[in-house]
């Protein structure tokens, strides 16, 4: 029904003013929806909202407002949003619209603190929202979407990692890697000794595995998913053998590490090392590391 009273009545256009040079982004992961302006935290965002009135029609409203919003959704619960953040400015006091308005709008200096996010339960997304209000009668409303990224200050303390696994009398290996906290277009390097070796080895492998947790008690929630599997050695190796481990993140889709996001939700990586024998025993060890924005893109 509003959609119809809507189309009647008027059209909205509701448009992001962008600079040369400024950058662009899928909304999506699957990288099928529009591109949208990245902006990072305290940035200023400005545009247009165009109302425009059909030949003869006229609306009667209680005010025109405009709102920057950032929001977490449930994807599974479509009623479980969550707006932790918001700002309004309005446009128009309550009245009678006779004729088509242009608005140029603008948000000085905004606080983002939290990266746009999409995954496979939740979506944190921030959007502008141009807000006619009618009352009893419904409101009319348009919006559009802009991601977050954010830069962040390199860790000044970055700690390599150093396991070792063992499978009494029959396996026993060392690995390292040269720090536990990467960027997104970083290089994973690192060294796999192998000081016992008993079993017939018939490949290794080096998982990153992305975990995203939503909810808490009964809503509680986890999905896992398996980014890459990169190959680091094909067949038995010997012992006191070295085998070199170079990962590079950039031909991964990642996104930084989200700590518990408004009591939401987190997002956590882990490198996982998988040896696979002969018979198709899987052996393996699991470590978390921590991804953080170098640059925006």
């Amino acid at each position: 029904m509003l959609a119809n009273i809507f189309g009647s009545v008027c059209t909205i256009d509701l448009k992001i003013d962008t600079e040369e040079g400024r950058k662009f982004s899928f909304l999506r992961r699957d990288k099928k929806s529009d591109k949208c302006p990245v902006f990072s935290d305290g940035e200023d965002i400005n545009g247009v909202a165009i109302i425009s009135l059909k030949p003869g029609k006229k609306i009667e409203h209680y005010g025109i407002k405009l709102e920057l919003i950032g929001q977490i959704n449930m994807l599974n619960d479509k009623s479980n949003s969550y707006d932790f953040f918001a700002i309004s400015k309005d446009l128009e006091p309550s009245g009678l619209l006779m004729e088509s308005k242009q608005f140029k709008w603008k948000f000085s200096s905004v606080d983002k603190p939290h990266e746009s996010y999409f995954g496979a339960n939740v979506q944190l997304r921030y959007f502008i929202r141009l807000n006619i209000i009618k009352g009893y009668s419904g409101n009319i409303q348009k919006e559009i979407d802009f991601i977050v990224q954010n830069i962040c200050i390199p860790p000044e303390i970055n700690n390599t990692i150093k396991m070792e696994v063992g499978i009494e009398d029959c396996l026993h290996i060392e690995f390292e890697y040269d720090k536990s906290k990467y960027h997104l277009k970083d290089v994973v390097v690192g060294k796999v000794y192998f000081l016992l070796v008993r079993i017939k080895i018939k490949h290794m492998e080096l998982d990153i595995i992305k975990m995203e947790t939503t909810g808490v008690g009964k809503n509680y929630n986890t999905e896992t998913e398996t980014i890459s599997k990169y190959e680091i050695m094909d067949g038995s190796p010997t012992k006191s053998e070295c085998i070199p481990v170079r990962l590079y993140l950039n031909a991964f889709d990642l996104t930084p590490t989200y700590k518990n996001i408004q009591n939401k939700f987190s997002v956590k990586y882990y490198i996982n090392l998988i040896i696979v024998d002969e018979d198709e025993r899987r052996y393996f060890k699991k470590q978390e590391i921590f991804l953080w924005r170098k640059k925006l893109g």
